[in-house]
């Protein structure tokens, strides 16, 4: 027999013998463990692993018993709430507890107490932290990649300056998709200063990258009332600069210049607002004599309606609540409150994930169209028990009240589509029986007495803004309509508009849809003469009437 066959029997010898070792350590292991009456201590379960070949040292002294005792010391149900009230009161108390996701800074310090410049030696900004431009222009930038049409504008209109001599104040989401807007506005010749018109959804990078390139920029993630409102009156109440144009969305800005400068808000040329919000308290100064300026309603635009309402929300609804909460949605009974542009998307895509969606609404046209889109329309109080999921998404006040939240199940997530915070009645759930517990950046569990837990999101503002991202295309669409819109009404001649609310003219609607066809290399037919004349309209349009319907 050779030398090496000899080694290989001896090895063979050698892992029988640790195999057979092997079972007779996991034998006496088997009977400590199924044995009712026999009591395994560490020393024991220390015994059967040594017998254990191993290439690696074996601890002597394993603590397993110490840590599953130190594991079963859970807070009993006072001590929990004792500690997650005081872990988490400022999400009760103020909503400074917000931090930006792309901010890494530990510096606590508010924007309003720091002294910052930017490297043109300004300060007039206010902002997170002026450090972030870098990273913020980086976003602007990629934003850009997807916003070709408004840059294509940018381009065409630059050289003609259209907005030369407009002071135009701004109040909506700082995002890099508004970014491309705003940095387009002042490419067309504007002055712009900016705010933000949700106290969650301001990039604080993009914010940085605008100060620094000029634009005033008051806004940040994560602020108090008291900061939303101050940082709109710095952006309105400056020495030497005063606005002739309002960008509003909700309307906040145009309330507050209505309120506290009404020498300022008569000398405005004109004012573009783009929520249902806004749009509805534009019609009630119009209603009462007091809007003393036109007004574009950019909201009820069909480049608005139909593409940045309906597909953008059939999008970020689930990005927000994916983000949020981790939710599965298949099986999931969710009710989605209105049926409108909005309340489509979200439901569509809630449907096609398998959900089963309830819709409430008071139009018998838009619950007839959600019948037939396949929704089973009932009131609120009739499903109130059984949903895993409410949905806001109406631009009304009290959707849902508190002795509907009492009836919720446990688990329930509660959110708003709807651009305003009242859809919820959020603040009826800051009371001492109630503990708030921030789980997550945007994400409060609600805890009621009996130990019950609702998942708030964003405390009941808007959910894809606050808590994720938006697509960046439909942005364009919308940010091309409202730059048009400013245009239009900046350079109308005296006479044009009145002191009313008025929608964007049909030929604009269908320019700013050309503009992004070519995204998607598509060729639109083109009418003959006959045809034209046989349909009654001009070759290149407007091709529907005012009043036709989408």
């Amino acid at each position: 027999m050779s030398e090496a066959a000899g080694d290989a029997r001896l090895d063979m010898k050698q892992a029988s013998k640790e195999v057979k070792e092997s079972e007779n350590a996991a034998e006496k292991y088997s009977a400590m463990t199924v044995s009712k009456h026999s009591e395994m201590n560490v020393g024991d379960l220390s015994s059967a692993f040594s017998a254990v070949p191993t290439h690696k040292p074996v601890k002597k002294q394993i603590q397993f018993v110490e840590e599953k005792q130190e594991f079963s010391r859970f807070p009993t149900k006072a001590g929990r709430r004792s500690l997650s009230r005081s872990i988490s009161q400022s999400s009760t108390d103020s909503y400074s507890s917000a931090a930006s996701y792309t901010d890494s800074s530990d510096d606590e310090t508010s924007p309003r107490d720091k002294t910052q410049v930017n490297s043109k030696g300004s300060s007039d900004f206010c902002v997170k932290s002026i450090k972030q431009v870098e990273f913020g222009r980086r976003e602007i930038e990629i934003a850009e990649q997807d916003m070709s049409a408004l840059i294509s504008l940018r381009k065409r209109a630059q050289s003609e300056k259209p907005l030369a001599g407009a002071k135009i104040v701004g109040c909506t989401h700082i995002t890099a998709q508004t970014a491309v807007l705003i940095e387009t506005l002042v490419a067309l010749g504007a002055q712009c200063r900016w705010t933000a018109c949700n106290i969650y959804s301001t990039q604080n990078e993009v914010a940085a990258a605008l100060s620094e390139t000029g634009v005033a920029v008051f806004a940040w993630k994560g602020e108090s009332e008291d900061d939303f409102w101050w940082c709109i009156d710095r952006c309105v109440n400056t020495e030497g600069w005063q606005p002739n144009m309002i960008l509003d969305d909700g309307g906040d800005l145009t309330h507050w210049v209505y309120k506290k400068y009404p020498n300022v808000f008569k000398k405005i040329r004109g004012i573009v607002e783009e929520s249902v919000t806004g749009v509805h308290r534009l019609y009630q100064l119009s209603k009462a004599g007091k809007l003393c300026v036109p007004a574009m309603n950019v909201n009820d635009s069909v480049t608005k309606q139909k593409f940045d309402n309906l597909y953008c929300c059939r999008e970020s609804i689930l990005d927000g609540l994916k983000r949020t909460t981790d939710v599965m949605f298949g099986g999931k009974q969710v009710v989605v409150c209105g049926y409108g542009e909005v309340g489509k998307g979200c439901c569509a895509a809630l449907k096609a994930l398998g959900a089963i969606v309830y819709v409430t609404e008071i139009d018998p046209i838009c619950a007839l169209q959600a019948c037939m889109d396949g929704f089973r329309v009932v009131k609120l109080n009739e499903v109130i028990r059984l949903v895993d999921v409410i949905i806001t998404c109406t631009g009304n006040k009290n959707v849902v009240t508190r002795d509907q939240l009492d009836r919720m199940k446990n688990g329930s997530i509660v959110c708003n589509m709807g651009h305003s915070n009242t859809e919820i009645d959020v603040a009826s759930l800051r009371t001492p029986e109630l503990t708030w517990e921030r789980v997550r950046s945007q994400v409060d569990h609600v805890i009621w007495p009996d130990g019950k837990r609702v998942i708030l999101l964003a405390e009941g503002r808007l959910l894809n803004l606050s808590c994720s991202t938006v697509p960046t295309f439909v942005l364009s669409i919308t940010a091309t309509t409202q730059a048009l819109a400013l245009i239009e009404l900046y350079n109308a001649p005296e006479g044009r508009y009145k002191q009313d609310v008025y929608l964007l003219p049909k030929k604009m609607d269908e320019y700013v849809a050309s503009l992004h066809l070519a995204t998607f290399d598509a060729h639109l037919t083109e009418l003959s003469d006959e045809q034209a004349k046989y349909l009654g309209l001009n070759k290149n349009g407007p091709f529907k009437p005012n009043y036709y319907r989408y």
